[in-house]
């Protein structure tokens, strides 16, 4: 790619069962020049699907905005059930300024989206994060209590009123919430029960809104298709508190309910410094750095 300014984005969509609607969504991001789509997964259980994509700033923009409207088209919100918080059939899109762009293009281009979404889908949109209009918009679980159901009250109140689009929230599509940040990993551990209240009261005590890890957002789900419960996690910077970090506080605080970690998994794609970082700190290596990583040095 020869791209001189890259852009990430990291639309999460509520399905993650219907492969073909996946498949229609996901369209918008393929064989489209000065745009790459680099992953997608979806989760049955959660009923969600995360895209990872990069792209030119405006030809990304174009694609986002495309995709969401597929998404607002084939999602049902009424009919839609899983373990993942969610507001919207579009339900969160996240702008990540990577190679040649600024923070303040990451807002700028997060704030165009909006307001195409808006006027094109008739779709009430949040701002949040860097791209927020007020400080209580800025955390996503702030913009998302309630969910799809309660948004049809919580939309009416004033501190509530949508940043672009109709005060209402979409009979079948709900609202979204579009902004930019940092990188995000987001990061699950699975437990040895079934008890989603082990889960939970882990999640609570890791997060930080709960006294936990400054940079950690949690919240404890069931895994029914395999019997286990899962702390679900989204490391909000993985710079400043570590994946082994909240993997080890996972695991310190499971032991008070006699119950094991079984393991763990990266959803969509993940820095190799956040990787390189846990390795370096379970293999005891001393004065490592990126700069030793072959593929690292290769890419340079």
């Amino acid at each position: 790619m020869a791209w001189t300014k890259i852009m990430e984005c990291v639309p999460n969509f509520s399905e993650g069962r219907d492969l073909e609607k996946i498949d229609k969504i996901v369209e918008p991001f393929r064989a489209r020049q000065g745009v790459k789509l680099l992953n997608y997964s979806n989760d049955e259980d959660h009923n969600r699907m995360v895209v990872t994509v990069v792209g030119e700033p405006e030809a990304l923009r174009d694609a986002v905005i495309e995709a969401i409207g597929v998404a607002v088209e084939l999602i049902d919100l009424t009919r839609h059930q899983g373990q993942h918080p969610r507001m919207g059939a579009a339900d969160v899109v996240p702008f990540i300024p990577i190679k040649g762009c600024t923070m303040e293009e990451a807002i700028a281009l997060s704030k165009e989206v909006a307001e195409k979404v808006a006027a094109n889908h008739n779709l009430p949109v949040f701002l949040y994060e860097k791209s927020a209009s007020a400080p209580h918009r800025e955390n996503l679980a702030a913009v998302r209590k309630g969910e799809f159901e309660g948004m049809a009250e919580k939309i009416h109140l004033p501190e509530w009123k949508p940043d672009f689009g109709p005060a209402e929230r979409h009979p079948t599509a709900g609202a979204v919430a579009i902004g930019a940040r940092m990188p995000l990993v987001a990061y699950n551990i699975n437990l040895s029960t079934p008890n989603v209240e082990i889960a939970q009261a882990i999640a609570k005590k890791i997060r930080h809104i709960g006294g936990g890890l400054r940079f950690v957002k949690a919240m404890g789900v069931e895994l029914a298709d395999r019997g286990i419960a899962q702390v679900s996690i989204n490391m909000t910077d993985y710079t400043r508190t570590a994946l082994y970090q909240a993997f080890e506080m996972v695991r310190y605080e499971a032991r008070r309910y006699g119950v094991s970690i079984v393991g763990s998994e990266i959803i969509g794609l993940v820095p190799m410094e956040a990787l390189i970082d846990t390795a370096a700190y379970y293999l005891g290596l001393e004065d490592f750095s990126m700069e030793q990583v072959l593929e690292a040095r290769i890419m340079e």
